[in-house]
């Protein structure tokens, strides 16, 4: 009768420690999965603005732009309608308000970096905001597809985040050397970036 109450107790404790084993290895796993799925969520979180540009300077330029961030890279893309055939600039400027007529009150380039004008990437220096010309069909439409990790849509780095900026569409060219402004000519539309 002992002999059978031994070997009852050693089974107890056998199933008793697999069973600890078990849930412990369950539980590891778990919490695993919960990591890897944080590390998945926070690698491909993506943010997505979108805006309408609204006519500014007696023009009747619109148009729509979205900004996507994911993995670091901000992309902007823009339609625009109403412009006037051939080049025109498009700026990041430093205020997301667009209340004045004539689109002033959106302030200068956005330049948190305190470079000279230029055209982006150029070794001489650039604003943030120097996004470069966009060039406009017979019909006067025209698309940007412009992409940088030198932007963010909220991050804490005030010399990279866009929110709390406005895009600009100018009448001319930017010719990329005068200072400060590129000599783009009246701004004709216009639209806040507020997250």
């Amino acid at each position: 009768m002992k002999k059978i109450q031994l070997v009852s107790l050693s089974l107890l404790l056998f199933a008793s420690y697999s069973c600890k084993e078990v849930k412990k290895e369950s539980e590891n796993a778990i919490d695993g999965i919960e990591s890897k799925m944080e590390e998945i969520t926070e690698e491909e979180e993506v943010k997505v603005l979108r805006f309408s540009m609204e006519p500014k300077s007696d023009s009747n330029v619109t148009g729509d732009v979205t900004f996507t961030e994911e993995n670091g890279t901000v992309r902007m893309q823009a339609t625009l309608t109403g412009l006037t055939p051939g080049e025109h600039a498009i700026h990041i400027h430093e205020k997301a308000d667009c209340s004045a007529a004539d689109g002033t009150s959106t302030g200068g380039h956005w330049n948190p970096t305190f470079a000279q004008h230029g055209k982006w990437g150029d070794e001489a220096g650039y604003h943030r905001g120097d996004i470069g010309n966009l060039t406009a069909d017979a019909d006067g439409n025209a698309t940007v597809d412009f992409s940088t990790d030198e932007w963010c849509l909220g991050c804490d780095d005030e010399t990279k985040n866009i929110i709390g900026k406005a895009v600009i569409v100018h009448q001319g060219v930017d010719d990329f050397v005068t200072q400060p402004t590129g000599d783009a000519g009246g701004r004709v539309s216009c639209t806040g970036i507020i997250e």
